[in-house]
């Protein structure tokens, strides 16, 4: 008996112990979920470029670029142009941009136009020899939170990585470094990571709906909430910077103070701190804030109707209005209510860059 079991391990060698590969069993057909997201990559993913973007002195400051002063994200073709579509944060403050094609391609590209107020630049492709083809457009009105969503990205220079999950919400809001913020952006928690950036956020159908731009994160990598920059509104801001390199404001020609202002001293709804020389809200008597006197100027409080607690509702409204229509208003002034219709007009041109809470 002992020596059976001093001998045992050399007989399971001998005799059990595998010398051969082992045979493979066979796996049998991919579920159709499985299915439905491969073709989902395969068909989307060559549409997906990487961007790498050399900064200034000034922007490596503030935007964490890595020590050799390249940042990157992730972009996506917009047209048969050549035209791509980004986040305004991966090539905000840069000399040169270049783009890596899904094929291995390196291109150059230009600055078509940038949009600080909502996060996107439109990019354009110098001598690419062969164009994917543009990414699919779908709409984001319609979501639903539960439904699948997927990631195409570029996290800490991985290319072509996908991730999925699920609309987590909707109607999120998101400040820009323009000083305003998005409406309706939507939460998920497909992980986005550094280098996703700019990079799309897809419906089953493998249709844009989304453009992701922010992560929610103290350690800065994925901790299942992620956000992205509504479709609807992509749709809408990417053919202004094609066409003019730019997006118009529309605006009265006032500078609002922030809500941690309005906050303290008690205040709800929207505070003027100064009116525009030549604005719409000059010539219709709008008052700021009187620093001589220490005293409050207008508080606006409705707009169209609807009741105004913070800057993006009444920003909200005047973007689905658009430049050139009118807008009504209420206003508090030494305790009574004074209505105003005024004009929207494009505040950039009539407003200096400093300004960010200005509209």
């Amino acid at each position: 008996m002992l020596a059976f079991l001093a001998f045992q391990p050399y007989l399971h060698l001998r005799f059990l112990y595998s010398e051969t590969p082992r045979t493979v069993e066979p796996r049998g057909d991919l579920a159709d979920i499985e299915k439905s997201t491969i073709a989902l990559f395969d068909r989307v993913s060559p549409s997906v470029v990487q961007v790498a973007a050399k900064t200034t002195a000034a922007a490596s400051i503030t935007s964490e670029p890595d020590e050799a002063g390249i940042k990157t994200g992730t972009a996506f073709i917009w047209d048969t142009a050549g035209h791509v579509v980004t986040n305004n944060h991966v090539v905000e403050g840069t000399t040169t941009v270049a783009v890596r094609l899904s094929s291995g391609e390196i291109s150059q590209a230009d600055i078509v136009g940038l949009a600080p107020n909502y996060d996107l630049a439109v990019l354009r492709l110098i001598g690419a020899r062969q164009l994917p083809p543009a990414i699919s457009i779908g709409i984001s009105s319609d979501l639903k939170v539960g439904q699948s969503a997927y990631a195409i990205g570029n996290p800490f220079g991985l290319d072509q990585s996908l991730t999925t999950g699920v609309i987590s919400a909707l109607k999120r809001r998101l400040p820009t470094s323009g000083g305003r913020e998005i409406t309706n952006v939507i939460q998920t928690d497909a992980a986005i990571n550094p280098g996703n950036s700019g990079g799309p956020l897809l419906d089953s159908a493998g249709r844009l709906i989304g453009v992701n731009t922010a992560i929610f994160s103290p350690s800065g990598s994925n901790a299942g909430i992620g956000f992205a920059i509504p479709v609807d509104v992509v749709n809408r801001v990417v053919p202004q910077l094609i066409r003019n390199g730019r997006v118009p404001t529309p605006g009265i020609g006032i500078v609002a103070a922030s809500e941690a202002l309005a906050t303290r001293i008690g205040v709800q709804g929207v505070v003027v701190v100064r009116i525009a020389t030549g604005s719409p809200a000059e010539r219709t008597g709008m008052r700021g804030i009187d620093t001589r006197a220490g005293t409050l100027g207008d508080v606006i409080v409705e707009a169209n109707g609807k009741k105004i607690e913070r800057l993006a509702d009444i920003t909200d409204e005047m973007e689905q209005l658009g430049i050139g229509q009118r807008i009504k208003i209420k206003i508090t002034r030494d305790g009574n209510i004074v209505p105003f219709e005024i004009e929207l007009v494009d505040v950039s041109s009539i407003l200096s860059p400093p300004q960010t809470q200005h509209w």
